[in-house]
């Protein structure tokens, strides 16, 4: 499916307000931007105490335009028909320091925000896109993890440790994916599909679930609009997510052995959300195998049927209930997520995620036999409930913007008639995927059934609210 575009010249269309809305920081203040001049010049540990990992060809890929790059790949074959993942992450702790400005307001903010007119990062740029971020041709200091793992997928061996690493190249997924396409990848990634295909093997029998629903995007409109766009998941954001989710596992095991941590929990879903998703496939007229597992039945949907994405939509209701569990000296009742299928942590973003940094020093200190940083162990009390603020503040943002957005484009459709697909009803109002543009809303009259095409017509648009009005033509 190609991305579906449409524009919207909305003269003055930025996102000012919804900064307000949610009083979104403008700038960082003069003691934290100090603070990470100095670090830049005069960095917290020196270059000797690490391992010269600048021979190893990483590249990284992210999204267009991205300048802070959290991870770099490498992923070798290895005798025996196994791999070798090299996986640098950025070492932010090497421009932090336990406590000062800086540690307070990331503490503070959480997480990065993405707006379409520009982000609120975690970091000043100075780091976030500067001396911390993984730029091509630049040495920088990492964590390096390196993951052995054998022919069927699984890891056998791990180490992790600071380095000093440089990227080669700088990608994006599509660059990516058309390389792999026309047989003539990368070295560094040339391995990556195999790879990237046994662990998604892996993760369906683990009970992984996956909800392959388009992703609603905003960019920029040349002529100084916004562009919406849907654009469907492709397999090397896959297989790349695939690196990142090995990297959490192996971080996982390691703080649930030495029995301190902070994981990414999520409960399952009980008997009656399962069944109840049952009887949603069978409405939908999905044949659900007997013998099927969740994750085996939901990976078998073709995502870009209407019914799929209707029952995907459905499944979001399996996924409730994620968060953030610390521990120090004693396991928690719960150190899995259901949606991936077990233990996971937290530890390759740190540029544009909290919780990184601390579970990442967890791990070195485990894996060095070091006594885990004292700033560390106090810290866990308060980063859950520090990301869950954040991850709050950010969903609320990003829907907000991609509301704004659609409201923007459709104020100029007023009355015309769009192709729709049902992803859920009641009796009073249904939720439909627009298809182009790819727009979400609510739409009145008589309750259709859900994942069938119906035809609606746009009824209001109130701008100022983010809300459309859709009815059954």
């Amino acid at each position: 499916m190609p991305p579906l575009v449409i524009r919207t010249h909305a003269a003055g269309g930025d996102f000012g307000h919804l900064r307000a809305e949610f009083s979104l920081p403008e700038s960082f203040g003069p003691d934290v931007l100090a603070e990470a001049e100095a670090a830049v010049v005069d960095p917290l540990e020196s270059a000797g105490e690490r391992e010269d990992a600048t021979g190893l060809p990483f590249v990284t890929i992210d999204p267009p335009g991205a300048k802070d790059l959290d991870q770099a790949v490498l992923v070798e074959r290895a005798e025996g028909g196994g791999f070798r993942v090299h996986y640098a992450i950025a070492d932010l702790a090497a421009f932090i320091p336990p406590g000062g400005a800086l540690d307070k307001e990331a503490r503070r903010r959480g997480q990065t925000l993405y707006l379409p007119d520009g982000n609120v990062p975690l970091h000043p740029p100075v780091l976030s896109e500067g001396a911390a971020s993984l730029l091509p041709g630049e040495t920088r200091p990492a964590v390096l993890w390196t993951i052995d793992v054998d022919a069927s997928g699984e890891p056998t061996a791990t180490n992790v440790r600071r380095a000093l690493v440089r990227s080669t190249e700088q990608f994006d997924y599509e660059t990516v994916q058309a390389a792999i396409d026309a047989g003539d990848p990368h070295p560094s990634v040339a391995a990556l599909p195999e790879l990237g295909r046994l662990r998604r093997e892996l993760a369906i029998r683990r009970g992984a679930v996956e909800l392959q629903l388009p992703e609603q995007e905003i960019s920029g409109d040349p002529d100084g609009g916004w562009a919406l766009i849907q654009r469907p998941r492709n397999d090397v954001d896959a297989w790349n997510a695939e690196i990142s989710l090995l990297t959490g596992m192996a971080a996982a095991k390691i703080m649930i052995d030495a029995k301190i941590g902070v994981l990414r929990t999520l409960p399952q879903p009980d008997a009656e959300a399962v069944e109840w998703l049952r009887r949603s496939a069978q409405a939908l007229n999905i044949d659900w195998p007997e013998g099927k597992s969740v994750s085996e039945f939901l990976a078998a949907l073709d995502p870009g049927q209407p019914a799929s994405m209707a029952l995907f939509a459905d499944t979001t209701r399996l996924l409730r209930g994620a968060g953030y569990t610390a521990f120090d000296g004693e396991l928690p009742a719960l150190t899995t997520h259901a949606g991936i299928g077990g233990a996971y942590a937290h530890v390759t973003a740190p540029i544009r995620r909290l919780v990184d940094r601390f579970a990442t020093e967890i791990c070195l200190a485990v894996s060095a036999g070091r006594e885990v940083p004292e700033w560390v162990r106090a810290a866990l009390a308060e980063v859950p409930e520090q990301m869950t603020a954040s991850d709050t503040l950010a969903a609320k943002v990003e829907r907000a913007c991609i509301d704004q957005v659609e409201a923007w484009v459709m104020a100029e459709h007023i009355g015309e008639e769009f192709d729709a697909i049902v992803l859920r009803a009641d009796d009073a109002k249904s939720e439909i995927l627009i298809e182009n543009p790819p727009v979400m809303g609510k739409c009145a009259g008589e309750k259709p059934p859900e994942g069938e095409r119906i035809r609606v017509r746009l009824t209001a648009v109130d701008v100022d609210k983010r809300k459309l009005s859709f009815e059954r033509a």
